[in-house]
């Protein structure tokens, strides 16, 4: 159909948003720079898990053609792979001149062509003490087995002369005392990397052979891995999985510039590689380090304004977060205030309140040093039932789970897993507190974000804490169906995939639908990671049709193409790339008016989350709150700094700023607003003590 897109040519579209703000001269310099490696990051995992599983579909001869586009597997990576390469010379190009910028801040990225001889012979003299006892040479050829190449790590790779046809020379940058970032100065702004040091003497671990050429090479491997939840034993076979992913077979060949073409060919032999999975790169293939060179220069203008979460408006200080939760609905916003002023503040009060009898939790991903877990541990170690719903298969984070599950385990925590076939991917927490009259009070928090102090600090997320009875038992009933490996099918007022999310999604798209057709304005909003759902594609564009107005906002992933003339021309799709990650999701059905429904909560519009794993949805019916959304929803339709609108062709361009517009970031002006609710309560605050004060001096006299 015209209006759809594949799911990994659009992402490869988000990505070239990410590398956009390298290239953007309004972010500071050093930003500009971090933008590249996440750039890069996020490509190695693209072709560590999509590549990774198109390419195992070629290899078994499947060619189950994609439902959006009639493409083949073999047809989505040819198309991948030329992606990929048109948009090397942008990464390049963004890299070259961020550091060439920099330069004028005293930075300096050194090669041995621009390195003095006294630098030059420094060098020499630190790879021959400080490198080469640590690492050993390979050489590899015919005569002699190939060795095993780790994922993502970096290798000096040469082509040496020899009479028995190829022979090359490998060797492995990096080891236990290794420092990547050499430094040529006293304040580390001028420095040369580990890997060209090793590139430059590597003649010197390959005695009695000459060098004919000589690059730096990376390989990435398939990580696509699913395992079932099936026996006693799943925990043990998803330690053994994690050991094997890293020994999947290769996907991705990246080499710096032109190697001699003999031995590269060898080289795709011997890793059973194409050259189509070969990528040339004039820049480093491992960015990483740009985080670390973040921390070298602390002026100002290098960095984004610093920027601190505030404590939430909605809270006081002086009662439990439970009580007020229980007197009214509270909706947090991160990264702009603070988890561990709310949500790490609430699980400690009620891990050491007498009168809490459970806690519930479903966990994906956590922060290192978890709170989270802390806080678990000592409720659980303090008497209450603590269930604990952690997700072993969460990509990347399934050794940190495990390891989490086995601490929950023995602090006395009751561990459960996601169901057999499905992650469990939902933000929802119950908390159960003996009430008065033997009664028992709850509450639930029911996000759009992962349980993590980290990413909360990085993440747009929305939360909500409610004691609506009706929630809890729905969360009950959730938490209830994991414990027996079953799905909940029917809800009073939660949506809960994947059975009771999609259903409802569809019913309140035709109310929008059907009110168009009778005359009215039927609206539709939705705010999410990314939409590729074919059902729900469908419905948007039926909804288009019949004169509804549809309103996106999608940081990644739309496999709808906006704007099609008799398809979705009422449609708009927005894509938002800034200084923090956009994750929130949001649902929105009708305009304005007493019967708009708003829903938040852990689902996107893809089929993974809407029928192949578990997610929960929360309605928002505090009037409150639902205007505070609304509002947040309207700032992000504003935006014109770090927004692109997309283009009938599937492009996006940077939404435009009119002459005379106010500029308007929409991540900025959250983070302003957090900081004006705050003032506004202390002021709040301030006038009540002064009239308590004047009452209390006009009872004296």
């Amino acid at each position: 159909m015209d209006y759809l897109e594949n799911r990994e040519l659009s992402w490869l579209r988000f990505n070239k948003r990410v590398i956009e703000e390298a290239c953007d001269t309004s972010t500071p310099l050093l930003e500009r720079l971090a933008f590249s490696a996440i750039y890069q990051s996020n490509m190695d995992e693209f072709f560590m898990v999509r590549v990774g599983s198109l390419t195992d579909k070629e290899k078994k001869k499947n060619q189950k053609t994609d439902g959006k586009t009639g493409m083949t597997p073999s047809q989505q990576l040819d198309a991948i792979f030329t992606a990929v390469r048109r948009l090397q010379p942008t990464v390049n190009e963004a890299y070259r001149q961020n550091m060439q910028e920099l330069a004028a801040y005293g930075f300096e990225h050194v090669t041995f062509e621009t390195a003095s001889p006294e630098e030059k012979a420094f060098l020499e003299l630190y790879f021959k003490r400080e490198i080469k006892p640590f690492i050993t040479g390979i050489i590899i050829n015919d005569a002699l087995p190939f060795p095993f190449l780790k994922n993502k790590e970096l290798y000096a790779v040469v082509h040496l002369n020899s009479k028995k046809g190829i022979t090359v020379g490998i060797v492995p940058v990096g080891h236990e005392h290794s420092e990547r970032m050499i430094p040529l100065g006293m304040d580390g702004k001028r420095f040369i990397l580990e890997e060209e040091v090793v590139l430059q003497f590597a003649h010197l671990m390959f005695k009695g052979y000459k060098v004919q050429d000589r690059a730096i090479m990376r390989i990435t491997r398939n990580a696509d891995i699913m395992v079932n939840n099936k026996g006693a034993d799943f925990r043990d076979r998803m330690e053994d999985l994690v050991v094997k992913r890293n020994k999947l077979a290769a996907v991705r060949m990246e080499i710096t510039n032109e190697f001699s073409r003999e031995a590269l060919d060898y080289l795709c032999r011997k890793l059973k590689l194409k050259n189509v999975r070969v990528f040339n790169s004039q820049i480093p293939l491992d960015l990483s380090y740009l985080f670390q060179l973040q921390e070298t220069d602390g002026d100002p203008s290098l960095h984004y304004t610093p920027r601190t979460p505030r404590k939430s408006a909605s809270l006081a200080e002086n009662r439990s977060v439970f009580s007020q939760v229980k007197a009214k609905d509270i909706l947090l916003s991160y990264p702009f205030e603070s988890m561990t002023s709310s949500f790490i503040r609430l699980l400690e009060e009620s891990a050491s309140d007498p009168k809490v009898t459970s806690i519930k939790i479903t966990l994906y991903r956590l922060a290192r040093n978890s709170k989270v877990i802390s806080a678990l541990c000592t409720a659980a170690e303090n008497g209450k039932e603590v269930l604990v719903m952690i997700e072993l298969r969460a990509r990347f984070d399934e050794a940190n789970n495990i390891e989490w599950s086995k601490i929950l385990q023995k602090a006395g925590v009751t561990v459960i897993y996601g169901p057999k076939e499905f992650k469990a991917h939902s933000k929802l927490l119950l908390i159960t507190r003996k009430g008065q009259g033997g009664n028992f009070d709850y509450v639930t928090q029911i996000g759009t974000g992962n349980y993590n102090e980290k990413t909360a600090a990085v993440y747009t997320d929305l939360m909500l804490l409610t004691a609506d009875r009706d929630i809890a038992a729905d969360a009950d009933a959730v938490f209830e169906s994991l414990k027996k490996g079953v799905f909940v099918e029917k809800t009073r007022k939660l949506l809960v995939s994947p059975h009771a999310l999609r259903p409802q999604v569809l019913d309140m798209m035709d109310e929008q639908i059907n009110i168009s057709r009778n005359g009215g304005s039927g609206y539709i909003a939705a705010k999410v990671n990314s939409l590729n759902d074919m059902a729900i594609i469908a419905k948007l564009a039926e909804a288009s049709r019949a004169g509804v107005k549809v309103e996106l906002v999608i940081r990644g992933i739309c496999c709808l193409i906006a704007g099609v003339e008799g398809h979705t021309e009422n449609i708009t799709v927005r894509s938002i790339v800034g200084r923090f990650l956009e994750h929130s999701r949001i649902f929105i059905f009708g305009e304005e008016n007493d019967d708009q429904k708003i829903y938040i909560g852990s689902a996107d519009y893809m089929s993974r989350n809407t029928v192949r794993r578990v997610e929960v949805a929360v309605p928002i019916e505090d009037e409150r709150l639902k205007k505070r959304i609304r509002a947040m929803f309207g700032i992000l339709m504003r935006d014109n700094v770090k927004a692109r609108v997309m283009l009938p062709d599937g492009n996006y361009v940077h939404a435009e700023r009119k002459e005379g517009e106010e500029a308007v970031n929409s991540q900025e002006y959250f983070y302003e607003e957090a900081y004006r609710r705050l003032e506004e309560k202390a002021a709040r605050q301030e006038r009540m003590k002064s009239v308590r004060s004047k009452k209390s001096s006009a009872k004296k006299k």
